[in-house]
């Protein structure tokens, strides 16, 4: 009886941890913080009653408990705390490198935001992008945060396809193949001076790893979430599905001409390696190859372009334009997004109360955010001189701006506050103008270098 009791213990102790058992592991031992290590800030890490501890600390950068060991295609589960005040998240496929400013930690982070602007389980793309999926793309999950309680995340990172769940609720879905491997990381953010935020605490626990066998755990595809994608001049078979199309190919002048001829412009724009380019010129507007726009007419539409400005640059695009007005210098007419470096182009400050900056509706509306989202941080959440997101959504007569998925204009082209905006601007001598029912859409050449980039278009009924 003791050697059979001897030997059913032996083989208990032989078999594999629960945790193994179906392909999870256990990031975090409970005990100590073997197999993480501390990078960039000086924010300090412990471990108390199972659970890793991070406080805030006066003057330091954002700092990050990172694991040794990097991750490619995973699902993580993680649970946090945080005290209302601070800022976290999760690092996931992300990167230190020397050559990286300085070893800047850089890669995709889940959000944690206890702020009434609420995009905890955003993504976030640390000291690189910025946002690729703030929850206004996605609003009906700002109530899944729990303020000063436990937190259970959830995020299946499987390809270039990444989703995440808070307390049960799914956030996010997010289409990017930038990074396919890096470290994961716990971040205790930066406070600056203020020291009302000293020794706040952010708290991780139960934070666990399933590495193989993933499509046998991955969570059902929810088609109700808004997928977004930045893969560049491809759709995928969800935004097929969703009737989007592109509008450039990446790599041809297909389905483009210049606004004043029946053809593509001989020169003036380039197109290499994905990217559309508007060349530096004068900086006058349409002196050189000239605005280029659709060959078709759109009418309800939700148009997405990705576009990148250089040092006091100014283009814009364009739609609800017609090619037969106009004739003489200049542009042509329409409404237009506008794209500026509103820190160096003079036009920035043209205008009434800023409605020349970027993603406006040039001379008319000013782009800000603090409509839409009152309580976030800045009118515009922009990249200045790397990639952005515009988005224009026209629905029979109401008509948005977003910028990196931020609403940041609205207006109603069928009221007379529109007709009274119109008679105060550039735009007064153009009968009727942003009141068509369809037109082209055009991208503006404005005599400085601009770059475009994944031009796509779903026609709404």
């Amino acid at each position: 009886m003791k050697r059979f009791l001897a030997m059913a213990i032996l083989c208990l102790l032989t078999l594999p941890a629960a945790a193994d058992k179906d392909g999870w592991k256990d990031l975090f031992n409970g005990k100590n913080l073997k197999g993480w290590k501390i990078l960039n800030g000086s924010a300090e890490y412990h471990v108390e009653d199972g659970v890793i501890v991070g406080v805030s600390k006066l003057k330091t950068r954002n700092t990050f408990l990172a694991t040794k060991k990097d991750y490619s295609d995973f699902i993580l589960e993680y649970e946090v705390k945080m005290e209302d005040g601070l800022n976290s998240g999760v690092q996931i496929r992300s990167l230190s490198r020397k050559d990286y400013y300085e070893g800047a930690v850089h890669g995709y982070q889940v959000e944690l935001d206890a702020s009434p602007r609420a995009w905890s389980g955003g993504i976030y793309d640390e000291s690189r992008r910025g946002w690729l999926y703030p929850l206004e793309y996605n609003p009906a999950s700002k109530t899944a945060y729990r303020h000063n309680d436990w937190n259970k995340f959830r995020v299946e990172a499987i390809g270039s396809d990444i989703r995440v769940w808070l307390n049960g609720v799914q956030t996010v879905h997010l289409i990017d193949d930038m990074t396919a491997k890096g470290f994961i990381a716990l971040q205790v953010h930066g406070i600056g001076n203020d020291s009302s935020k000293v020794g706040k605490t952010v708290s991780f626990r139960n934070i666990r790893i399933k590495t193989k066998d993933l499509s046998d755990s991955s969570m059902p595809l929810d088609k109700t979430i808004r997928q977004v994608s930045y893969r560049n001049n491809k759709l995928t078979a969800h935004e097929v599905a969703q009737g989007w199309k592109l509008l450039w190919d990446g790599k041809t002048t297909a389905g483009w001409r210049g606004a004043r001829l029946d053809k593509f412009p001989n020169f003036g724009w380039t197109i290499e390696d994905g990217v559309l380019t508007v060349e530096k010129s004068d900086g006058g507007e349409s002196t050189h190859g000239g605005d280029i726009v659709t060959v078709e007419t759109y009418g309800n539409f939700e148009l997405e372009v990705d576009f990148k400005i250089t040092k006091g640059a100014n283009s814009g695009i364009k739609y609800f334009v017609d090619t037969d007005l106009n004739k003489g210098p200049g542009s042509s007419i329409g409404c237009e997004f506008q794209i500026l470096d509103d820190q160096h182009h003079p036009d920035a400050k043209q205008g009434v109360d800023g409605n020349r900056t970027l993603a406006s509706l040039y001379d008319l509306i000013t782009a800000n955010a603090h409509m839409f989202v009152p309580t976030e941080s800045t009118p515009k959440r922009n990249n200045r001189l790397g990639w952005n997101r515009a988005r224009v959504v026209v629905n029979g007569a109401v008509v948005s701006h977003h910028l990196n998925g931020v609403k940041v204009v609205e207006y109603d082209r069928s009221t007379q506050m529109w007709k009274a905006l119109v008679a105060y601007s550039k735009y007064r001598k153009w009968p009727n103008f942003g009141e068509h029912a369809s037109g082209h859409i055009l991208l503006q050449d404005h005599g400085d270098e601009v770059s475009f980039r994944n031009i796509k278009i779903r026609e709404l009924n």
